[in-house]
């Protein structure tokens, strides 16, 4: 099979993926074989293959937006997987048994496997999962159309989860990307009015046409203060900024992977009982929950889709905000 295999972390702008040949995969037990159909790409495989977070095994096939076909079953498995369509995340495997897992938390399970960072990934034409940890896709989704749901959409989900979104409140988004463009649609169908801050002009006028009923840029100033807003820039500059654009009561959620430092800041920012909340991961019942969700109010993500062999070249276009929104690699 063909993979876009890591061997050691590099700038995006001098292709550190390299497009090998190599066996598939065998199914161990509890576990499938898909056939990779697509596979979305993301910022934190971005962050994986330019060092940003340390590398966990080399070489390694990057990619935790996988939309695959099961094509063999290890032992123990449900027969009936046999040909479906599923999707894997990247949560790829949490142990059960600890307390996060205990209390609902699988996300924070100190043993957690992510998909195409502890194990090898969707950037293939073959991958291996934890059958316990694959999710049904929606018919109404093409291939390339659901692998952005399964990290961008399932973690924008659980972004307005965090903050404590309810129906009909002033929503902020802060960057606007892959995830944003999701996340804007489902607060929309829960009647929110929602506001956008982004530096790309790209991006603001995509957010103008997804809806929002304000769009600015940093320093802007919005009409009344959110409820609660989302930040998906890696920036802390840009939580110090939300925070202040927040009513006393709402929350900010960091929806961030890595982040430079947070900028000093008055008391004031966080006095009011204003809440400051970090998104680590998502859950199995994130992601299943989005995509029932998507499915019902009809979400369309928008993408731009490249061949495998062009991998490094999806991975700059992501780097230098050249996307509309999301970036998906077709493998077949």
């Amino acid at each position: 099979m063909r993979a876009a295999s890591l061997a050691a972390p590099a700038p995006a702008e001098a292709s550190p993926l390299a497009i090998v040949e190599r066996a598939a995969p065998a199914p161990g037990r509890g576990e499938v074989l898909l056939r990779v159909l697509a596979c979305g790409v993301c910022h934190t495989d971005l962050h994986i293959v330019e060092g940003e977070l340390p590398l966990h095994r080399s070489p390694l096939v990057p990619g935790h937006q996988i939309v695959g076909a099961v094509d063999r079953l290890g032992e123990g498995v449900d027969p009936d997987l046999l040909g479906k369509r599923v999707g894997v995340t990247w949560l790829g495997w949490s142990c059960g048994d600890c307390a996060a897992c205990c209390r609902g938390d699988e996300n924070l399970c100190p043993r957690a496997r992510f998909t195409g960072y502890d194990l090898d990934g969707g950037f293939a034409e073959y991958a291996v999962a934890d059958a316990g940890f694959v999710v049904p896709i929606p018919d109404r989704f093409g291939n390339l159309e659901a692998a952005p749901l399964l990290c961008a959409g399932a973690i924008g989900y659980r972004s307005l989860r965090i903050a404590g979104l309810l129906p009909g409140e002033w929503l902020g988004l802060f960057g606007f990307g892959a995830s944003a463009h999701l996340a804007i649609q489902l607060a929309a169908a829960w009647g929110c009015k929602v506001g956008v801050v982004t530096r790309s002009p790209r991006h603001r006028a995509l957010a103008e046409g997804l809806g929002a009923s304000w769009v600015g840029s940093p320093g802007d100033v919005p009409p009344r203060l959110f409820d609660r807003a989302v930040v998906f820039a890696p920036s802390g500059e840009v939580v110090r900024l939300a925070l202040g654009a927040v009513r006393p009561g709402g929350t900010v959620a960091v929806n961030a992977v890595t982040l430079d430092s947070i900028p000093q800041m008055p008391y004031s920012a966080l006095y009011g009982e204003r809440v400051l909340r970090s998104v680590s991961n998502l859950t199995r019942t994130d992601a299943a929950g989005f995509l029932r969700a998507a499915a019902e109010i009809g979400v369309r993500p928008r993408f731009e889709a490249f061949p495998l062999d062009a991998a490094n070249r999806a991975l700059l276009a992501l780097k230098r905000s050249e996307l509309e929104a999301a970036a998906v690699l077709e493998t077949v």
